[in-house]
């Protein structure tokens, strides 16, 4: 009598836990989707508390300036690519490319890849750009201001709604607490065709110059803070 109604018991929940094995399986098989194609204007990445990682889209949805989940106009960026963003919903770089021949036969392409400072701007960049056959493509290294990218971007919207004659003054007292932004590197191959490493000082000015120029001749230059070539490999009467 005993084995039996142990039977029976034992019998019932290994019903129980074989329909919800299947059922759990069937949830998780639920859950991988497969397509062999799709369209789609824009697909948003997200973990599972909401948090937006990564947006893919083309260029007639691309996302303005979105911080900590809240988004921002940019009229600026009408381009196909992917926008990152970090842990807390803030972009942190992205990669955006285009490229197109006009009416007029010009061609104009380019490509972008960045990663920005936290809650800042970008400080690594690798771009290709070309417009109306002069081509530029090339790496570069920024140092960018330690505060927020919304205050400046608060500080532009106010200062582009007062009276074009004060909108300077104000721009030169904001950035008495916000220094501006200097590139401080660059290599790669410039419209002139000359290819090359330029290095740049904590406020942007070049100081050292490497480069082979398009006829194939060498040179290196330093330069003082106000552009000037204070020295030069070989010496410039050389070349002559």
């Amino acid at each position: 009598m005993h084995n039996q109604r142990f039977l029976t018991i034992y019998s019932g929940v290994l019903t129980v836990v074989f329909a919800v094995t299947l059922l759990s399986g069937f949830a998780f098989r639920s859950k991988q989707t497969k397509f062999d194609e799709i369209n789609v204007r824009r697909i948003n990445i997200v973990e599972p508390d909401g948090t937006l990682r990564m947006v893919l889209s083309g260029k007639a949805d691309a996302p303005g300036l979105i911080i900590k989940g809240k988004e921002y106009p940019r009229g600026d960026r009408k381009t196909a690519g992917m926008i990152f963003f970090d842990d807390e919903g803030t972009e942190d770089g992205g990669l955006i490319f285009g490229g197109m021949k006009g009416q007029d036969g010009k061609v104009e392409s380019f490509g972008h890849l960045s990663f920005d400072q936290y809650q800042q701007d970008q400080v690594f960049t690798v771009d290709a750009v070309e417009n109306d056959g002069s081509r530029r493509s090339g790496v570069g290294i920024w140092d960018r201001g330690d505060y927020p990218i919304m205050e400046a971007f608060e500080a532009s919207q106010r200062i582009q709604n007062l009276p074009p004659a004060e909108q300077e003054a104000a721009l030169k007292e904001f950035r008495k607490s916000h220094p501006a932004d200097a590139q401080r590197a660059y290599f790669g191959r410039d419209r002139d065709r000359s290819v090359g490493l330029k290095l740049m000082d904590p406020e942007g000015h070049e100081r050292i110059r490497l480069r082979v120029n398009a006829d194939g001749t060498p040179v290196l230059q330093l330069l003082d803070a106000k552009g000037s070539v204070v020295a030069q490999l070989p010496p410039a009467t050389a070349s002559h």
